[in-house]
């Protein structure tokens, strides 16, 4: 980087953290400005403006505000107390987010629920928060009724009240209570006090549900003060005002999307147009026909778009910016280029965690950036790991190392309660036990506590972060670190693979794990030349041994890759139908594993 390029960095870097900061300051001032209080002020101010808008619902703030007081009183109706909590499995809508908006105005705590989920995994998500009521969507019925048995662990004296919004459409074993009449029915006007609970920026606000890669989802506590500070905070990293319009195609029920995307509008009184879902053959005639001015990504999202045929609108857009992490170094450039994005915001942020870095100049490739100056208010360190005993290295005084420059370790940000330094605040989750994992101690001195971010990155001499792999996503093979995104990000540049899903496979035997790989290609995949890629472009120990050809890869609701099944299976011919492949070195191809082979390798008598 030239001199004045550098300056040119700085400055951009200096003016964001500037805003950032500034927009934070009434919120770490004052623990009375919660998310209702917010509200009530945007509606002030901004009454007849859009706020929050989609294809099947549109609300002003003015009606924004008074449908969460009607909420509010629904939930007080019903015994909800300060720190009670509602469970929601409703859809990306205007209602959602006013629903929530309301409850918390009771005191409440809204846990949002993953609207994919049914049975066991569902159950999990609504018992481990123990939940006063649980409201579900109509169009969720079938989901809520496989699951309702296990609900309060089968005890129907523990089981939350059940409530539909809107039609059910299948029987339940309890007899769910209809929501919308007594909705419907309640003053919509601002509360009294002596309706309302005492709140402050402390109190728990919203249970957030982390994804669900690497097992049962966990229920992140979010505290208002927590919710504020994203919203506020990305406000000012994107620089948004009351003219914007964000557009929102992710779930609603994550941060992302449910906090982040919405927030840094709402926050400045600018609007949302939302969707459902993610759509490719839609996307942009939602964006240009609903004149939006932003939307938010997620690096899979980013990669369907531009593996999409040519849309007539994707250039006629009005977008000033786009934002959101995972867009990776392979696409970057083709995906900006194609599309004509004026400006993209990379950023780094987890649900829970509380390291949070922006890539302020669009370097391309990086997740963001602390520069030196920055360091003292951003307390975020990159840590040798020890991928033997899977934890953070610790030397023979029992602490962690630095990484140096462009070495590779794990991600780390010291929990701090300073107001000074707002972004360094743990929250942890509604399970206090999952905590401690989350949390690392001694890491530099004695008594300092840092949280434990699961990624693996490196960072660069100027402070800019790359991401590697998540850790649990990279395994040791031939002695060596294989990091799966790596291995994705080059196959998936093949031309006839759509996607690639890697990972580790036990193989009996042997040390570490063999590279497996699920493809989704298209017709006239040559398994010869494309051996000859891997061979070409990736490491002996980082070829994949096995290929799995799948017609889908199963992905969370936010197009993370699931691995967890994938894994289990391994290359089982007994437990997999779809075709697996094995590398043959002989052949110079991937070649069908026959029985014949697949029983060599379990006895230990065939070398991979």
């Amino acid at each position: 980087m030239t001199f004045f390029g550098r300056v040119h960095s700085e400055i951009q870097y200096l003016a964001g953290a500037i805003r950032t900061l500034r927009r934070l300051n009434p919120v770490v001032k004052n623990k009375d400005f919660t998310w209702p209080v917010a509200l009530e002020r945007l509606a002030e101010t901004h009454g007849d403006h859009p706020a929050l808008l989609s294809a099947q619902q549109d609300m002003t703030y003015r009606e924004f505000n008074a449908r969460a007081n009607q909420y509010a009183r629904w939930a007080l109706a019903n015994g909800v107390q300060k720190g009670d909590v509602i469970a929601l499995m409703m859809p990306n809508s205007p209602e959602l987010i006013a629903a929530w908006s309301g409850i918390v105005r009771a005191g409440g705590i809204a846990a949002l629920l993953n609207t994919n989920l049914k049975g066991a995994s569902l159950a999990h998500c609504i018992n481990i928060v123990s939940p006063k009521h649980v409201v579900i969507a109509g169009i969720y019925s079938a989901q809520y009724a496989q699951t309702e048995h296990l609900i309060g662990n089968g005890d129907a004296d523990t089981a939350p009240e059940f409530w539909i919004f809107g039609e059910a459409n299948c029987p339940f074993a309890q007899e769910p209570k209809m929501l919308l009449p007594q909705l419907d029915a309640a003053d919509n006007g601002a509360l009294s006090p002596q309706e309302r609970p005492a709140l402050t920026t402390e109190d728990k606000c919203l249970y957030i549900y982390t994804s669900g890669t690497t097992g049962l989802p966990k229920a992140a506590n979010l505290i208002h003060y927590r919710v504020q500070a994203i919203m506020n905070g990305f406000s000012g990293a994107t620089n948004s005002t009351s003219k914007d319009r964000m557009y929102i195609c992710m779930p609603l029920y994550h941060s992302a999307a449910g906090v982040i995307g919405i927030g840094c509008v709402l926050s400045v009184g600018g609007s949302v147009y939302m969707t459902e879902r993610f759509s490719a053959r839609t996307f942009w005639d939602d964006v240009v026909d609903n004149d939006c001015t932003m939307f938010q990504y997620i690096g899979e999202m980013c990669r369907y778009l531009l593996n999409s045929p040519p849309h007539p609108k994707e250039r006629m857009h009005n977008l000033r910016l786009i934002s959101g992490n995972g867009l990776r170094p392979d696409i970057w450039e083709r995906f900006r280029d194609r599309f004509q994005f004026k400006r993209i915001l990379e950023w780094y942020a987890a649900t829970e965690g509380n390291a949070v870095f922006f890539n302020f100049d669009q370097k391309i490739g990086a997740i963001g950036r602390i520069p030196k100056w920055a360091e003292r208010k951003f307390v975020t360190e990159v840590v040798r790991y020890d991928y033997d005993n899977i934890a953070p290295y610790r030397n023979a005084d029992g602490r962690c190392e630095k990484c140096d420059p462009d070495e590779t370790g794990e991600v780390i940000s010291q929990i701090l309660n300073d107001p000074k330094r707002p972004s360094q605040r743990f929250e942890g989750y509604s399970n206090s036990s999952e905590n401690e994992r989350k949390i690392l101690e001694n890491v530099f001195n004695e008594g300092d506590r840092w949280f434990r971010t699961g990624d693996l990155m490196r960072r660069d001499a100027l402070g800019y972060f790359y991401f590697v792999d998540r850790i649990g996503d990279t395994f040791r093979w031939k002695g060596e670190n294989v990091a799966t995104s790596e291995v994705s990000e080059n196959l998936s540049v093949y031309d006839g693979v759509d996607e690639a899903n890697a990972y580790g496979v036990v193989v009996p035997g042997m040390e570490g794990r063999a590279g497996m790989v699920a493809l989704v290609v298209e017709d006239g995949f040559d398994p010869q030349e494309f051996y000859s890629h891997v061979c070409e472009h990736l490491p002996d120990y980082a070829r994949p041994v096995f290929l799995r050809i799948q017609g889908k890869i199963e992905t969370t609701g936010t197009f993370k890759q699931r691995k967890i099944e994938l894994v289990k299976q391994g290359f089982d011919l007994q437990s997999v139908s779809d075709p697996i492949l094995i590398m043959d070195h002989k052949a110079k191809a991937y070649v069908s594993l026959s029985q014949t082979v697949y029983q060599e390798i379990i006895a230990g008598q065939r070398r991979l």
